[in-house]
């Protein structure tokens, strides 16, 4: 029976709300400042409570958008994340999920040399071979389009290695039971190996979608053209704004758009995740 000492708990309960504080506080401000008008945010005193401004500086943001930020509304950055972060996601789940069954539950030749090329690619992201990788988006004529925004970014050697990880903890006598069955290795794949994959495909998903969400490095070279500019870069550009000063008020709206799908993902994921740990039927 463990005692309970009332010191020890009011002493934890201290710490975790400070904590909370600590990490909230900044969520805080930004969406509080994101109601206000310009003035009160360039007055040197900064609000501690909402305004009046919140639906019509929302509104303008998700509409219009702001010239010096190339005049793109933030929902039109907001559907170029979203469609660059699934893209990538969904891309990197996929070609990991393969290549780790190929690798796993196939016999080939030089099996674990291809295994290992995939896995020092870990040494190599997207910022080392960027110059190289942009010569061939470029020639590809990819520049300015989604397909360029997204493939150059799903290959990934860490989702690979997990998902290869998992798969050899899979029983050879399931693998012999799904022979004796006649089940075929795309059969094997759909019924047996994916849904005993839900956790670790939820929690990558998590992961992947915040990677594709926040890049800013590689929009910012194969887009030219406004209408593909993401909401990293739109928060970026406004900030910098070259010799007007920056609207703080709608800097931190769109920040606080941004935040909103990442949020959401992690939420409902959450959830499967969980159920997947706890589900004694998988």
């Amino acid at each position: 029976m463990i005692d309970r000492r009332p010191l020890l708990d009011i002493i934890t309960h201290l710490v975790l709300i400070i904590g909370v504080i600590a990490v909230c506080f900044p969520l805080w401000m930004t969406l509080v400042a994101s109601t206000h008008a310009p003035e009160a945010l360039s007055s040197g005193r900064i609000p501690l409570w909402f305004g009046d401004r919140a639906w019509e500086n929302f509104s303008d943001l998700l509409a219009k958008g702001l010239p010096e930020a190339g005049g793109t509304p933030v929902g039109l950055m907001m559907i170029n994340s979203l469609i660059m972060a699934l893209g990538i996601t969904i891309g990197k789940l996929a070609v990991s999920i393969i290549a780790a069954f190929a690798i796993v539950f196939f016999k080939f030749p030089f099996r674990p040399l291809f295994f290992w090329m995939i896995f020092i690619t870990l040494m190599l992201p997207v910022e080392v071979r960027i110059l190289p990788t942009f010569d061939v988006v470029t020639k590809l004529g990819m520049l300015n389009s989604y397909v360029g925004l997204c493939i150059p970014l799903v290959a990934s050697a860490t989702a690979t290695f997990l998902f290869r990880q998992f798969y050899l903890t899979i029983p050879a006598e399931l693998v012999e039971a799904a022979r004796m069955d006649q089940a075929g290795p795309l059969r094997f794949l759909k019924d047996i190996v994916l849904p005993l994959s839900r956790t670790n495909i939820a929690a990558l998903f998590i992961i992947l979608f915040i990677y594709g969400w926040n890049q800013y490095l590689w929009p910012l070279l194969v887009t030219t053209d406004p209408t593909y500019t993401t909401v990293v870069m739109g928060i970026q550009r406004m900030v910098n704004a070259g010799e007007s000063l920056p609207v703080w008020n709608y800097i931190m709206g769109t920040a606080t758009l941004a935040l909103l799908p990442p949020v959401l993902v992690v939420i409902f994921m959450q959830k499967i995740f969980v159920k997947g740990l706890v589900d004694s039927e998988k």
